[in-house]
């Protein structure tokens, strides 16, 4: 793991709920508090497989980063990374290419902590605390420039974090400053809440707002937006469970066929040409 500059890291704040133990807590995880596991049972009580759609989206994280891995990317700048789970970013991507690099960034000080310690031994992966609205302050901080090679291409991932971001807010605005960094031959990987039109994504919505006060769902067009034009890869943009980009004339359930659960959320991948 590359040396860690941040010595002054704030302290936790385990009285109110943040969207990475909130999620941690959905997937089961131990590193939570119980305003978390109280945000996670708003969501069970809107949504009772919530819990599912979690591990859903963590599926979807390897289906893309494997995908990015095996077409070369060997540096992975995952934003809004979480607390490390099963199978993380560095895992998935290491798998295919021992040397690959990967830089997790989170605004929530104990994903540092505990990404420093799962990550004590890994020299290409390193763990910073930033946020996406400062973009600038993630392309300048040492460690990304320590790690990340910005001339070759980069697999920029925001998988589960738009949606945590109003409109109004212009999260687009914040990923098209890390994108316009990333060389040609990059890649920009997102999941997020999608609006059909059902009662269940609905649910979804109504919990994260009473939860976490954030946690938007949009239509598929603007999730489209949010990959700034860029070309989506085989099969574009879908629900998770019929998402398979490396694999893309694979079978797959109908849309309408799928559990109502596994219409919450959408992922894809557009390629910087």
């Amino acid at each position: 793991m590359a040396a860690n500059t941040e010595d002054n890291m704030p302290e936790f704040d385990i009285s109110r709920p943040t969207i990475a133990r909130v999620y941690d807590a959905l997937l089961g995880g131990k590193d939570n508090f119980a305003p978390d596991r109280e945000g996670a049972a708003a969501y069970v009580k809107y949504v009772p497989n919530a819990g599912d759609c979690a591990k859903e989206n963590r599926q979807a994280l390897v289906k893309g980063v494997r995908y990015m891995a095996n077409k070369g990317i060997d540096q992975f700048l995952d934003i809004g990374a979480g607390l490390p789970t099963m199978e993380n970013t560095h895992q998935v991507a290491q798998s295919v290419n021992p040397d690959a690099r990967v830089v997790y960034v989170d605004n929530d000080p104990i994903v540092l902590a505990h990404g420093r310690a799962l990550l004590a031994t890994n020299d290409n992966t390193t763990v910073i605390t930033a946020d996406l609205r400062d973009p600038r302050d993630i392309l300048d901080h040492p460690e990304i420039k320590e790690l990340l090679d910005f001339s070759r291409p980069i697999g920029l991932m925001v998988v589960g974090l738009h949606m945590h971001f109003h409109d109004e807010e212009q999260p687009d605005e914040w990923v098209r400053v890390l994108l316009d960094a990333c060389p040609s031959g990059s890649y920009l990987f997102i999941t997020d809440f999608v609006d059909t039109g059902e009662p269940l994504q609905k649910g979804m919505e109504k919990a994260g707002l009473e939860s976490l006060g954030n946690g938007w769902i949009r239509t598929p067009e603007r999730i489209t937006e949010h990959f700034l034009g860029l070309p989506l890869v085989e099969p574009g943009l879908d629900f998770l469970a019929r998402w398979f980009p490396e694999e893309p004339d694979k079978e797959v359930p109908a849309a309408e066929d799928l559990k109502p659960y596994q219409r919450i959320l959408m992922a894809g991948i557009g390629y910087k040409a």
